[in-house]
């Protein structure tokens, strides 16, 4: 069973000049998939395309069998596709539990749920999002998505502006997640033996296209494939 299937995808801010060509992925029901490569490999246009935030120049996405329209992220989100921005996008000016309420959704997951696993927030609902650390944003922005229902989540550079040490506790949490819930997960996520760490496959991009696939365990078992793959070399 395919939760998320996307074929043949072009995507990029230009008709006709797409930064990533050939897209391929599939990602089955609870499955943890990290994409990674370096800066400018198209990795966030992928997310955003996905997401319905950006139009697709080609190729087609579906999620649970239901093809998705390009360029329409309210139908995205209503066929459970849900994204976590690099820049979490939180009102600033509400509460923790303002921003909560304010995603839920009927089957979503509940409050005390989300704080089950972050536990930390327990202390900081009236707090206004604004003034939370980062980490604790980053708690909140993948609690509200979890509000939501998300069939597919997708999360965009989780550990942008933290330190490696919150980092290594967020990302086992969105592992719990995956497990718990049933949600697939595609993460975009710099720190690489991390991210390798929790999923169960990856895929690297390298100039828009895909150059490297495969499993997490055995990639993170074999650097300088993964280095090859980086700098843009055959991976063989």
């Amino acid at each position: 069973m395919t939760a998320l299937d996307v074929q043949g995808l072009d995507a990029g801010h230009l008709t006709g000049r797409p930064v990533v060509r050939g897209f391929d992925l599939s990602i089955a029901p609870g499955e943890v998939v990290a994409l990674l490569g370096p800066n400018g490999a198209g990795k966030t246009t992928v997310l955003l395309s996905l997401a319905g935030l950006l139009p697709t120049l080609g190729g087609a996405v579906s999620v649970d069998g239901t093809a998705l329209p390009s360029g329409q992220p309210r139908a995205a989100a209503k066929a459970g596709l849900v994204l976590v921005p690099d820049d979490r996008a939180l009102f600033t000016g509400l509460t923790v539990r303002e921003n909560l309420s304010l995603a839920k959704r009927k089957g979503g997951v509940t409050e005390e749920q989300v704080l089950g696993y972050f536990p930390s927030l327990g202390t900081r609902l009236k707090v206004a999002s604004g003034k939370l650390s980062g980490g604790e944003q980053q708690m909140l922005a993948i609690g509200r998505a979890l509000m939501q229902q998300p069939k597919v989540l997708l999360i965009d550079e989780l550990s942008m502006g933290l330190a490696p040490v919150v980092v290594e506790s967020l990302l086992p949490v969105v592992r719990a997640v995956a497990t718990d819930t049933g949600a697939s997960v595609l993460l975009v996520e710099q720190h690489v033996r991390l991210a390798l760490g929790v999923a169960d496959t990856a895929v690297v991009l390298a100039h828009g296209s895909v150059v490297l696939s495969g499993s997490a365990p055995e990639l993170l078992a074999d650097p300088q494939r993964l280095e090859a793959a980086y700098l843009g070399d055959a991976a063989a």
